[in-house]
């Protein structure tokens, strides 16, 4: 199982560097690192097993994040109690998004930002995103509200972007009134 540790910190420059494509058929590093991740994070979102492996809650993860210059990302969202979808895209792109911005009220977190972080990320409400699945197979999901801030901020990693970056430091709430708070 990926353990805290195997997450770089922000300081790491894997996180900023170029992410290349993913060739199919996936490579067993892939397809072994894919359900490792997807583990991980329903494990930090379960109490039981958050305390006992002393997990930080996490909803999505890049590839950059475990040091793999790679685009491809996963999610592991409940959407209801103790139950969960899977999500993993590889080599995704935005295929359209709304116009309307929301932005998370209780902030963003990112489990390679080991700090609290005050002010507010602006994304799209609704996005529609491509991409592919382990088997190669094109694949898209519209998602909205809290489902797309995560692919939003997942795709930012590949991208080599943090959403720190996108909170202004001199103004944190900065336009706040413009968008919808989810």
């Amino acid at each position: 199982m990926l353990r805290t540790e195997d997450i770089l910190d922000e300081k790491d420059p894997h996180l900023r560097a170029e992410n290349t494509e993913v060739r199919f058929p996936l490579c067993n590093e892939y397809k072994n690192i894919i359900p490792e991740m997807l583990k991980h994070l329903r494990y930090s979102q379960i109490e039981k097993y958050s305390k006992k492996y002393h997990l930080r809650p996490g909803m999505g993860l890049a590839a950059p994040q475990l040091g793999i210059n790679k685009r491809f990302f996963v999610v592991c969202y409940e959407r209801e109690e103790g139950k969960f979808e899977d999500y993993v895209l590889i080599n995704p792109k935005v295929i359209s998004y709304s116009e309307e911005m929301i932005y998370a009220g209780e902030g963003e977190g990112c489990l390679s930002v080991n700090r609290e972080v005050d002010g507010i990320v602006p994304r799209h409400a609704r996005v529609t995103v491509e991409g592919y699945n382990e088997n190669g197979e094109l694949i898209r999901y519209r998602v909205r509200e809290d489902l797309a801030i995560a692919f939003q901020h997942e795709l930012d990693h590949l991208d080599g972007i943090l959403f720190v970056d996108r909170i202004d430091p001199n103004d944190p709430y900065k336009h706040a009134e413009d968008y919808r708070e989810i």
